[in-house]
């Protein structure tokens, strides 16, 4: 079996990053499966961390436990480069690829800081997003699809991120309309 088919960040999740105006969003729905069972419906695989004061939003697909790990690593490189989203994504990257035990973790990554919209994977990639949109997991396409169509309405970043899930869930078994928004301006 490949690598990616191993990958459970693909078979378990939806979040999604939507940019526009001041407003940068990430939400994430709430369904945690264990094959073909749901396990939870209310799970939060969107966390806010405020390192130095800070304030930096995540959101994670895959392993549970390795995101949280990697959550942690990203929180002590924010603490390391106060206010520096793109070195410290950069260096937990470099560390994700490089050390022998994080090269194993089996997760995804979206940060922003309201400025900043990234996704990190375990390649060793630090990608920006085209189109102001991210978006990983099993219902990752659907999402990103629903908020490319969009973007040119006069709906903000929170009305697109929740109507992109929203789609996602209706398409995607993996994914649940229980959703966790976090919301982050500069």
């Amino acid at each position: 079996m490949s690598d990616t088919g191993k990958f459970p960040g693909w078979h378990g999740t939806t979040i999604i990053g939507v940019k526009k105006g001041n407003k940068v969003v990430v939400a994430g729905d709430g369904q945690v499966s264990l094959g073909q069972t749901v396990i939870k419906g209310t799970a939060r695989k969107v966390r806010r961390i405020s390192p130095g004061g800070h304030d930096v939003v995540c959101g994670f697909a895959g392993s549970t436990a390795d995101a949280f790990t990697l959550l942690e690593r990203l929180e002590s490189k924010l603490e390391a480069t106060p206010g520096q989203l793109a070195k410290a994504s950069v260096e937990l990257a470099k560390d994700w690829r490089m050390d022998k035990y994080l090269r194993n973790l089996e997760a995804m990554l979206i940060v922003t800081d309201g400025v900043d919209l990234f996704v990190i994977t375990g390649a060793g990639d630090v990608l920006e997003p085209e189109n102001d949109i991210a978006a990983i997991g099993s219902g990752g396409n659907y999402a990103l699809a629903a908020a490319r169509a969009l973007m040119d309405s006069k709906d903000d970043a929170e009305k697109i991120a929740r109507k992109a899930l929203t789609i996602a869930a209706e398409i995607c078994v993996y994914t649940n309309g229980n959703l966790t928004v976090e919301v982050i301006k500069k």
